[in-house]
This record gives C-alpha cells, structure tokens and sequence, in this order.
C-alpha cells in the first residue's frame, strides 16, 4: 500500500479509503467486521463514514458497528485514520441538524459515543450551510480541536467558491482550516475539474473523490446486463443516458485487459489533485479487487483515450467556458 500527506497537512493516509456506507442497511455487522480486518490487512488506514449513515435517523448506526469493532481492541482504532461527518438530520427538533455551532458540538459528542473513542481524526462538513457564517463554524471547530476531540477538519460537496471563503476566514483566524474535500467525482461526473479541483489545488486541500464508479455505472454493468444480472432501477436510468459511451468504455477495457471498475479507480488515482478515492464493498471479494486499481499504470495514450470517451468540461474555469 502506498501513503500520501492527505492535503497539505502531515497526515499520511491509505491511496484508498474505505467507504461504510453499506455497513448496516446491506452489509451486517460480522460481514462488516471481516472487511475492516481485510483492509487492515491490506495495509488501509483511511476509513470514512458519517453519523446519518445507517438507514435510520438518529441512530448512526454505521457509527456504532465500527465502535464495536474498535471495541475488540488489538490495536484497531490506532491504525485507522478515522473520517466522519457532521450535516445531516438527527432528529426532529430544529437545531439536531446543519452547522450551527450547537449542532456541531452536540453531532460531535454523539459520534465520539457511537465510535467508542475519544478523537475523530477527520471532522468533515457533510454539506455546505449558508445560514451559518464561517466565524461561528470556524469558532466551533477550533474549540473541539483545542478539546482534542477533532485533529483535522475537512469539507464535503462544497463549490470551489465554498473552499475559498473557508479558508480565508480560517486564514484571518489563524487556523488550519480544511485539510480535505469530499466530492462527487468519476469518469461521468467531472463537473469539479472547473473550480473545485483548482480550488483543493490552490488551497492544498486533499480532494478524495466519492461515488468513484457511478454508482455502478462504470464497473462492467454492460457485461453483467448480459450475464442476466440486473441494474437496480436508478441504474437502469443511468444506464439509458450513457449505454453508448459505456459499449465504447468496456470495449476498451477488455482491449487493455483490465475490468471497468479497476480503470475507472486507475483513472481517478492518475489525477493529480486526488488523494483517496472512496470505495464502498459490500464483501470482502468486492474489496479484494478494488486492490487491482493500485498496480495499474495508465499511459497517457490510454488517458487520451478515456477523455475521449468520457469528455470532462474542457479544464478549469474560466477557460472551459471563455477565451
């Protein structure tokens, strides 16, 4: 396994994160168990997840399997990078959800609990809060971060504009501010090349993309769709838009001899601004083979190629779209 500095801070994680959004709604809790000890094994110290994830509000449930997996001791909770996230709705009362500094100090208790530990290594802003200003979310971060109980702080699903006005403001206040960005990025959706990449760039912000296989879309779903194994529903839609571009894809991934989801992981890995890419394995077999990504070199003909297939905005903005 290779290690990178997530960012521009001085922590080193995993070239690939392990994503536990399954854990619970698809993957039980021993199963879930089996993959955190794998990706140990497999030498992943990177693991993100979130206090919504779970599939019922205000329970984290997600949370609490990985803090009964911490719980077994043998020195789990020491090797792992620890990622969660603060957002989403916890409850119904009107300040159990967003970026209020009460809410962010309550989430962030709540999870410690749920996780049985006394540090989250990354605290990631699940969603931008616009009611919020950035000295009262700054203000609740330093404080958990002065308490120990947060080491870094990252973002998710912001706009490249977001990152900047976070980190101004953590710049005006003497803080670190974000050492990560959590976007919607694969060979379908490259949206943020325009003004999000620039911005991690720019800022040394780790750019850890999610939803690296489009959900599916791009790990062979041609090819299962004829083995008769059938897309879920929003795949099929997906499906529809892109079946031409995804005949041309998987042609080209059987004439380089890899699978479909190991080059789209490859082509995300290739990307300069990318730290970890998050995979999301519902077994261990899925996670095994995630692996194959990691020894993959992608020439810069086969890069051409796949920008050829799957055309991203024409680079960063404003030039994408002006002179």
């Amino acid at each position: 396994m290779e290690y990178v500095h997530l960012g521009r801070s001085g922590l080193k994680v995993s070239r690939l994160c392990l994503g536990t959004m399954n854990f619970g709604p698809y993957t039980n809790e021993a199963d879930s168990f089996k993959i955190m000890d794998r990706a140990l094994e497999l030498g992943t110290n990177f693991f993100d997840t979130a206090n919504v994830y779970g599939g019922r509000t205000g329970e984290g449930v997600t949370e609490q399997i990985i803090g009964r997996w911490f719980a077994q001791g043998s020195s789990r909770r020491e090797k792992v990078v620890l990622a969660t996230k603060v957002y989403g709705r916890m409850g119904d009362w009107p300040n159990q959800a967003r970026l209020s500094a009460l809410h962010i100090r309550r989430a962030c208790e709540e999870s410690l609990r749920r996780l049985k530990t006394d540090h989250i290594d990354l605290y990631q802003m699940h969603h931008i809060y616009r009611a919020a200003p950035w000295e009262e979310i700054w203000q609740a971060m330093e404080q958990l971060c002065d308490q120990g109980k947060v080491l870094y702080v990252g973002s998710s699903n912001f706009a490249g504009w977001h990152i900047a006005q976070a980190q101004e403001t953590a710049r005006s206040r003497h803080f670190l501010g974000l050492v990560s960005e959590q976007s919607l990025y694969n060979l379908t959706e490259r949206a943020v090349e325009l003004e999000v990449v620039p911005a991690c760039e720019a800022y040394g912000v780790g750019l850890i993309p999610w939803s690296p296989l489009a959900g599916g879309l791009l790990g062979g779903v041609l090819q299962k769709a004829k083995e008769g194994r059938r897309a879920k529903e929003d795949l099929q839609r997906d499906l529809k838009k892109h079946r031409t571009k995804l005949e041309t894809y998987e042609t080209f991934c059987r004439e380089i001899n890899e699978r479909p989801a190991d080059v789209a992981l490859a082509w995300l890995l290739h990307q300069k601004a990318v730290t970890a890419p998050i995979i999301g394995p519902r077994t261990v077999e899925q996670l095994d083979q995630s692996f194959r990504a990691l020894e993959i070199t992608l020439t810069s003909k086969t890069m051409k190629r796949l920008d050829e297939i799957f055309p991203g905005p024409g680079g960063p903005a404003p030039e994408a779209y002006a002179w």
